[in-house]
């Protein structure tokens, strides 16, 4: 072997022994990603127990299941609020039903649109003469 063919054949080990690397360190990095959403999880389980009543977080689940964006958010909201101290006990299934209930009538008042066409000047009778 000349020193030509030695390079060439280091040089393609190099090139594998590089993307090698790049794909573990990627799967590592995928598995940290998973291992951190799975404590974050277990965290946010654990914290819901501690301020829901059973019949409660069972109502959450089940309102989870139908409407996931509102239930993340009432999630997150019950989450916060026990973070700062507005929950002091377990919160029971009329407690919940009722901050449901102000989540549902906020979201609805929030997503109310109102069109003028006269202000807009969509509706000008002057164009049919």
């Amino acid at each position: 072997m000349d020193d030509a063919e030695l390079e060439e054949i280091r040089a393609k080990r190099l090139t594998q022994l590089q993307s090698e690397f790049k794909n573990e360190s990627g799967a590592g990095n995928q598995k940290a990603v998973e291992e951190r959403k799975r404590e974050q999880d277990e965290m946010k389980n654990t914290i819901l127990t501690q301020i829901l009543t059973q019949s409660a977080r069972a109502r959450l689940n089940t309102f989870m299941i139908g409407k996931p964006d509102k239930g993340r958010l009432v999630e997150n909201m019950l989450l916060q609020m026990a973070r700062t101290g507005q929950i002091m006990g377990k919160l029971g299934e009329s407690e919940l039903i009722n901050i449901l209930e102000k989540v549902s009538e906020q979201m609805q008042r929030s997503t109310t649109v109102k069109f003028d066409r006269r202000r807009a000047a969509l509706d000008d009778s002057d164009d049919d003469l």
